[in-house]
């Protein structure tokens, strides 16, 4: 009872911090997450409309002629075009951001990662690398612009997605206007999943373990994890074993300074799984940062104590915090 106990505890405190493709259990056309969505008041000021990129789906919000338009790309696992995922996280961040942008006049493409929900035609989704999903954004970025008449858009990765965000702009920028990345990892993320780890004291039990996974998959080998803490054997399942290995290579200063795109940085601080170390980082390479005070990893202002800060993830009623969408607006207006 104890070890299930410490397992729970363990899974609560990384359904969004676990910087992988996908759960073990694949997510098919419906998000679970999505029916207690569906219960919650929900303002969306214009319909959605099913937008495809070959067999990619997303939803396309239109502000209207002549707007700037904005890809959200998504943060990590199996999290879908809302920002919501069936490991409990029910925020519906993106689609409460997308309200937001509409209101300030930016149309916005809110999208399924590949295998995943809408986007399961494609694949199984941990059939994926840093580099595939790159070429999915910047095919996204291109039908981006056709629907919205635009010339170049703007990618916005949301936490695993800023790294997405800055791949896709080191491997085609052309039409892309600039890059906004919003609790975005600064340091290799293997790095990232060790502060995480050790941030909850539940964690003590598979720390050792966890570290010495994390050392090999950093090195490029994969590891067997059959006989570890289970909550381990799905943080580091086989199946995600090889996107991670190609996650984990990837240096995101590194990636950001090979852009020559404009780029904006937003960092809660009362993030407690993405911190202003983080963003400093990225500042580095000419980026504009803003810190956004009292906002947490999911945009909502919380207290910053780990419960109540959690307790927002599973809350589609608390509303996006009021400081995140000006900032944006005023980057796409000098930009």
């Amino acid at each position: 009872m104890k070890l299930k106990s410490v397992n729970q505890i363990f899974l609560n405190g990384l359904f969004l911090g676990l910087l992988t493709a996908c759960a073990p259990s694949d997510p098919t056309s419906q998000n679970p997450a999505e029916e207690k969505i569906a219960a919650a008041e929900v303002s969306t000021l214009t319909e959605d409309v099913e937008v495809y990129a070959g067999d990619l789906a997303g939803s396309y919000r239109n502000a209207g002629a002549d707007a700037a338009a904005i890809l959200i790309i998504p943060g990590s696992g199996p999290t879908d075009r809302n920002g919501n995922n069936p490991n409990g996280l029910a925020a519906n961040t993106y689609h409460l951001l997308a309200d937001g942008l509409e209101q300030s006049g930016i149309s916005s493409l809110r999208i399924d990662k590949r295998g995943m929900f809408g986007s399961q035609k494609t694949g199984h989704p941990n059939a994926v690398t840093v580099d595939i999903y790159a070429q999915d954004y910047i095919d996204w970025a291109a039908r981006l612009r056709e629907i919205s008449g635009q010339d170049c858009v703007h990618l916005l990765g949301h936490s695993e997605g800023g790294i997405m965000a800055s791949a896709a702009g080191v491997k085609d920028n052309s039409g892309i206007c600039g890059l906004i990345l919003i609790a975005a990892p600064g340091r290799k993320i293997g790095d990232v999943l060790r502060e995480q780890l050790k941030a909850n004291p539940a964690n003590f039990i598979i720390l050792k373990d966890a570290m010495a996974i994390i050392d090999q998959l950093e090195s490029g080998e994969r590891i067997d994890v059959s006989k570890s803490h289970n909550a381990l054997q799905s943080l580091f399942h086989p199946t995600i074993q090889d996107f991670l290995i190609s996650l984990m290579a990837v240096d995101p200063v590194d990636l950001l300074k090979q852009t020559d795109l404009p780029t904006l940085i937003l960092q809660g601080d009362h993030d407690i799984q993405i911190g202003l170390v983080d963003a400093e980082k990225l500042k580095e390479t000419g980026a504009d940062m803003i810190v956004l005070s009292g906002v947490n990893h999911v945009l909502k202002n919380t207290a910053k104590g780990r419960l109540q800060n959690y307790a927002s993830y599973s809350n589609p009623d608390l509303p996006l915090a009021d400081s995140v969408v000006p900032p944006i607006q005023d980057f796409i207006q000098k930009n």
